[in-house]
């Protein structure tokens, strides 16, 4: 009897470890590396006078960077302020460790440059939240700064005045 216990629980115990075991190692060959963008910086302020010419709006951006060695197609992903104004992302992938800087401003596009051809800011200088979608309308990050308009707890909080 004594024996048949002993076993048993080798057994139960056995069965216990591999079943933890197994699910660990599965999802780490599931997703090696997962896609990341994130908002890395946020030069909401430009600095100078807000004069509305070009050179000054373009001083005014927001940075994302793809933190995965993947490629990341960001078409049709969008970036957005709290009063509503969006920027959408046309064919462009942002490649693996990389950034990219989106100019309020016109200008011409580029792999490390990109430009909302606006001729207003968009970023409030005192408070306000850039969120980044993705092409089905996912949160996947955001950054806030000065005193929120809407309240709420924001996630993010990279951002801040001015990153370079």
């Amino acid at each position: 009897m004594t024996a048949r216990r002993l076993s048993a629980a080798a057994l139960a115990a056995a069965a216990i470890v591999g079943a933890v075991a197994l699910p660990a190692s599965a999802t780490d060959h599931a997703r090696p590396d997962r896609t990341k963008v994130e908002i890395s910086a946020v030069q909401y302020d430009a600095p100078g006078w807000d004069d509305r010419s070009r050179r000054s709006l373009n001083k005014e951006w927001v940075e994302l960077t793809n933190t995965s060695r993947r490629t990341v197609n960001l078409d049709g992903w969008t970036l957005k302020n709290e009063d509503g104004d969006t920027y959408t992302f046309d064919h462009y992938r942002l490649e693996g460790r990389a950034t990219v800087r989106v100019h309020t401003g016109r200008g011409h596009d580029s792999d490390s440059d990109l430009y909302m051809d606006r001729h207003n800011e968009v970023w409030d200088n005192h408070s306000d939240t850039a969120t980044l979608r993705n092409d089905h309308d996912r949160f996947i990050d955001d950054a806030s700064w000065g005193h929120h308009r809407h309240g709420g707890d924001h996630h993010g909080g990279h951002g801040g005045g001015h990153h370079h």
